[in-house]
């Protein structure tokens, strides 16, 4: 082996080490929620929450105490919401198919970890790592490699016959009554893991990890309600309506032997994607996060029917609640089934940073269309963003966005290698049309993200709403 071939080989083996070790941290971080790691009878996380209320609580003085009777009985509800919210990630992680040898031993010395590197991302951007969810119009799901599918290899789509998933028929967990801290599924009383879970499930292999990570748990509760509950489909409304009418205008005569190609970079947990896929387009899904890639991954190949689960999203927050039981809801999820809702052949989840995955030379004038909400915005460099988006869109292809410029790494203190370009809106656009693209329709929505629409505080965008098409190039070269 000559040099060159044992520096790639250390390099490959590094790398993957990398990726085992963010994803061991991502399901450490879901099962801190759970309260696996630690032997609680109640999540870790949570439980440390409700405890300083009851602390509040005491400290209070007896008169004081007895105008707020109520609320041990509800600190005992909140324990039992997350409880059931325990049980839904549990089963979410009991299906999780790790790409990865999860019980592999991973030997990192401190310099060869980038400090740089967000955990809750796939590190090394080889396409070949993480699952796609694939669909098609039997309403099948299924999960299949990448390299399988050809996710960023150029190819869109399935060969060969769709699998049925399967998926395990424990009894779904009863109503609250008198049970208030019964176990979720697949935990023992002593918060042991029970012997019908994955190995890679063991406590030995996990990482302890810091509360941060588990908010991202929190995080990906809500994002849940947006895309896969009822109770969510005011934003959906707000935000993927517009989207999909602009994609029914542009492409009125849609063909069923040849469907146009549209991808959805950012997808999080799959839901426009899944609706642009149901309009009759081939459909791809392209998602960094591997918090977003394990529940979409569930949703999609593993709802077996509407309102399968139930969830309690809102009940990490005291702030701002009209009523305890606004703050107590349950939510029923997914609100449909995502197989029988009608995907298109050739639907699917491609997980990887887009950069790495669209930059490919195969991918040069592959979409029809590019679909971004609330995305742009996650650039270290938006310049590139938009230059791959016009590079791998056809001549006269779409480009659709709606969202915010929140940019995400502006406020990334001591951390001098963290790039971060941020432009105005005026900017992006300039750039845009440097790289070939017309404005054909601008607006501007007004939005939320994640919100609960039952909190006194409602933190709305005025996101930027844009159709531009990427001229032909004999059109750029008589302009410029």
């Amino acid at each position: 082996m000559s040099s060159i071939e044992e520096e790639e080989l250390r390099r490959r083996k590094l790398e993957e080490a990398l990726e085992v070790k963010s994803l061991r941290r991502i399901i450490s971080a879901y099962l801190k929620y759970t309260a696996i790691l630690h032997s609680l009878l109640y999540p870790e996380a949570a439980e440390e929450d409700i405890r300083r209320y009851e602390r509040c609580f005491r400290k209070l003085p007896l008169a004081h105490k007895a105008l707020l009777s109520h609320l041990p009985l509800k600190f005992q509800k909140l324990r039992w919401c997350v409880s059931q919210n325990s049980y839904f990630i549990f089963e979410m992680l009991k299906a999780f198919d790790p790409p990865l040898d999860m019980s592999a031993d991973i030997h990192i010395s401190e310099d060869q970890v980038m400090e740089n590197s967000s955990d809750d991302h796939l590190l090394s951007g080889e396409r070949n790592l993480l699952p796609c969810q694939s669909g098609s119009n039997s309403g099948k799901l299924r999960s299949a490699k990448a390299d399988e599918l050809g996710c960023g290899e150029g190819s869109i789509g399935t060969d060969g016959p769709l699998k049925q998933e399967t998926v395990s028929e424990e009894k779904k967990t009863e109503s609250v009554n008198n049970n208030v801290g019964n176990c979720s599924g697949g935990i023992d009383c002593n918060g042991k893991v029970s012997s019908s879970s994955p190995d890679w499930l063991d406590p030995s292999i996990q990482f302890h990890v810091p509360l941060v990570d588990v908010d991202k748990v929190r995080c990906i509760i809500r994002n849940i309600v947006r895309d896969w509950a009822a109770e969510g489909q005011r934003e959906r409304d707000e935000c993927y309506t517009p989207i999909l009418k602009e994609l029914e205008r542009l492409f009125p005569h849609r063909s069923r032997n040849s469907p146009p190609a549209c991808l959805v970079p950012g997808a999080g947990l799959g839901r426009l994607a899944l609706e642009i896929s149901c309009l009759g387009f081939i459909s791809q899904g392209n998602e960094f996060s591997y918090y977003m890639m394990i529940c979409s991954s569930f949703i999609l190949n593993h709802a077996q029917i509407a309102e399968e689960w139930t969830i309690y999203p809102w009940i990490h927050s005291n702030c701002n609640s009209l009523s305890d039981d606004d703050q107590l809801r349950p939510v029923s999820i997914p609100d449909i089934h995502p197989a029988s809702a009608g995907i298109t052949e050739g639907f699917s989840m491609c997980g990887g940073d887009f950069v790495e995955v669209y930059n490919d030379p195969s991918q040069v004038g592959v979409w029809d269309a590019v679909v971004t909400c609330f995305f742009i915005d996650t650039a270290h460099n938006i310049v590139e963003y938009i230059e791959i988006i016009s590079r791998i869109l056809k001549d006269g292809g779409v480009w659709i966005n709606l969202g915010p410029l929140l940019y995400h790494f502006a406020d990334m203190y001591n951390q001098e290698d963290e790039m971060s370009i941020e432009l105005s809106l005026e900017d992006v656009k300039r750039v845009a049309c440097h790289f070939g693209f017309e404005m054909e329709k601008e607006s501007t929505i007004a939005t939320t993200y994640t919100t609960n629409a039952r909190s006194m505080m409602q933190n709305r965008y005025y996101a930027a709403f844009w159709t531009m098409r990427k001229k032909p190039l004999p059109q750029r070269e008589n302009r410029s």
